[in-house]
């Protein structure tokens, strides 16, 4: 597992969602290890603006040529933006899981939404 990358100023999921945190916005994403897993993405389904999620809770799909797997919300709050990019070039996902192919950002009510979230040393961990 050591052959993929976890950014140190990330904090991750147990179902393999990465958050990048911007005082009270997460921007969500899949991990390296979640695109190998998957394989060639092919098609993202993400929700919309103003969209509440609930940590834990599906959120979108991501379909590969292995198979369909559901995103899911990382924290609780409101959608505030998704990645247009991915409507037409899913494959960022695969090429850059930590920049382009990034997938949506919530709006947090506080940054108590953040706790519980895993440091990249816990995430790789669980990995092993």
């Amino acid at each position: 597992m050591s052959d993929f990358e976890y950014p140190e100023d990330l904090k991750y999921t147990g179902d393999h969602e990465w958050v990048r945190i911007d005082g009270d916005v997460a921007r969500v994403g899949i991990t390296a290890f979640a695109q190998d897993a998957l394989g060639d993405i092919v098609y993202v389904t993400l929700p919309d603006g103003d969209t509440p999620v609930q940590a834990g809770s599906t959120c979108g799909e991501v379909e590969s040529t292995k198979s369909v797997s559901d995103v899911y919300a990382p924290v609780s709050g409101t959608v505030s933006r998704r990645n247009e990019a991915l409507d037409t070039t899913p494959e960022l996902v695969n090429s850059d899981p930590y920049g382009e192919g990034w997938m949506f950002e919530v709006t947090v009510a506080g940054p108590e939404a953040f706790d519980g979230l895993l440091s990249a040393a816990e995430y790789r961990t669980q990995l092993d």
